[in-house]
């Protein structure tokens, strides 16, 4: 189906398109005790490093800066167990004259009664446990991405949101673009014909970890066994503590969930999939660094959905210089692009384009300023529902951090329990999806140009793994070595229950 420019902005002006939320329904919360014009307070777990190598300046010491922003919001208190982060993030308050309380342990939060929610910025390990005891503890909840740290620890997020009727929002703030929910809303309308299938870009560039030859002392200001939390206790085999853990089994979920998830979340909402995929398969490896890290670096993930799948690209490896090295997409190194019978989106927050089979330009979707407040929007929006008691004022529910968690995770799992192959074996193997046969092409060209050689170091090759969402577990091929990886064992105390 080809579409002119000429029809397209004529069907687009008559519709005047937009997507509804999805709403979820709960149960009814107890009411607030505090007055309609009392602020909603609010504590902040997690700080995170602000000069910590390969980080993005703390995440939670970001959201303190936009939470500053949004109305009728109060920081209330501030959480971290390394007592450097906790006492950086009190300074400004105590140089403006603002109280706030403190505490080394998130548990202590939960026992304040004087506190309505929390935001949780911890690593990945510790976002379910943290999430449900603060539901528990009648907390509402803002739980930065990915949601979960594996699959089961997910559904009991969203578990204990409805069981203790808590409003629970999960930090993939590009779903409150106006631009990005203007542009679906044209492409799911059918005006360029069906859909086929989104492409998710993560070309970040990254440098390796490096590696220790004997355990790292931990930071005198860390309490490490509340650091751990659910996950082992081992010793520190990495030059520093944070950040790091992103790219180690036992506490993250590699790029593909830390990044990710943000533009996969995205493909999602755009194919209109209210279901993780039936099933996904990983084509990767961590090539290049030879450090101490685990998690791949490069990796292709193929998510099954019907009948348009999503494929997402992670690429982490840049030796040459500029950004040409990392390759490019349609034009493109970030952001996502749906293809459709009769030409394509490409895009992100900050602004994309739509295109004809020919990649002429058909209209602009311009940044609309919009981009530059996401985060404050997207809290606002959990304020808001804290204070109605509706999940539709939410704009990612729980249930919507799940399904687009689960899918990294299953891509991940795959990974885990794949194998290495020659590049001619994932020739054979994905020459039935003609779009994962030019990703991997692609790729092979990425690495070739930052000096990796595919037949010289192989790529692991995941199988399919089958997910059934109703009984929510794999099933068939390789269903034990993928359900054994669904669900972690956990460190007493620090156990995520499972809520019935």
């Amino acid at each position: 189906m080809q579409t002119s420019r000429r029809q397209f902005l004529k069907s687009s002006i008559a519709a005047g398109v937009g997507l509804t939320l999805p709403r979820t329904a709960t149960r009814a919360a107890a009411p607030r005790t505090t007055g309609a014009n009392d602020a909603v307070r609010v504590a902040v777990i997690g700080m995170g490093g602000t000069d910590v190598v390969g980080g993005v300046g703390g995440r939670g010491h970001q959201l303190i800066a936009a939470l500053r922003q949004v109305p009728g919001a109060k920081i209330a208190a501030l959480c971290d167990v390394d007592q450097a982060f906790l006492q950086r993030e009190l300074k400004p308050f105590k140089d403006r004259g603002e109280e706030v309380a403190t505490y080394s342990d998130l548990r202590r939060v939960f026992d304040d009664k004087t506190i309505d929610a929390v935001v949780v910025a911890l690593p990945n390990h510790w976002h379910a446990l943290a999430t449900v005891w603060a539901c528990q503890a009648g907390k509402d909840v803002y739980v930065e991405k990915p949601f979960s740290y594996d699959i089961w620890e997910g559904r009991q997020m969203v578990a204990a949101a409805r069981k203790f009727g808590r409003m629970v929002q999960i930090g993939t703030q590009n779903r409150a673009s106006p631009l990005l929910r203007k542009a679906f809303g044209e492409l799911r309308s059918g005006r360029l014909g069906r859909i086929r299938f989104a492409h998710a870009l993560v070309y970040r560039a990254r440098v390796g970890i490096g590696k220790v030859t004997a355990p790292t002392p931990i930071p005198a200001t860390v309490d490490y066994d509340l650091w751990c939390g659910p996950a082992p206790k081992s010793p520190l085999r990495r030059k520093q503590l944070h950040y790091e853990w992103h790219w180690f089994w036992d506490t993250g979920n590699g790029e593909l969930a830390n990044n990710g998830v943000h533009v996969m979340d995205l493909c999602r909402w755009a194919l209109g999939q209210d279901q993780p995929p039936p099933r996904a398969m990983s084509i990767g490896g961590r090539f290049a660094f030879n450090d101490a890290a685990e998690t791949p670096n490069t990796q292709i993930a193929l998510l099954d959905f019907q009948p348009a799948p999503l494929i997402c690209e992670v690429r982490n490896i840049r030796t040459g210089e500029g950004a040409a090295a990392m390759g490019s997409f349609r034009n493109r190194s970030r952001g996502l692009i749906i293809d459709c019978e009769g030409g394509y989106f490409a895009g992100e927050a900050s602004g994309g384009a739509f295109f004809d089979r020919q990649d002429k330009k058909i209209q602009d979707v311009a940044n609309d300023g919009g981009a530059r407040r996401l985060e404050v929007t997207h809290l606002s929006s959990f304020i808001a529902a804290v204070r109605s008691r509706k999940t539709s004022d939410l704009i990612a529910e729980a249930i919507e951090g799940h399904r687009s968690t689960v899918g990294c995770h299953m891509a991940n799992i795959s990974h885990r329990i794949g194998r290495a192959a020659s590049p001619d074996i994932i020739r054979e193997k994905v020459r039935p999806q003609p779009e994962l046969m030019d990703a991997f092409e692609r790729c092979r060209t990425y690495l070739r140009d930052n000096g990796v050689d595919l037949a010289a170091t192989p790529a692991v090759l995941g199988p399919w793994v089958t997910y059934d969402a109703a009984q929510e577990r794999f099933v068939g091929e390789f269903a034990a070595e993928a359900n054994a990886l669904a669900r972690r064992k956990y460190r007493e105390p620090f156990v995520v229950p499972k809520i019935v």
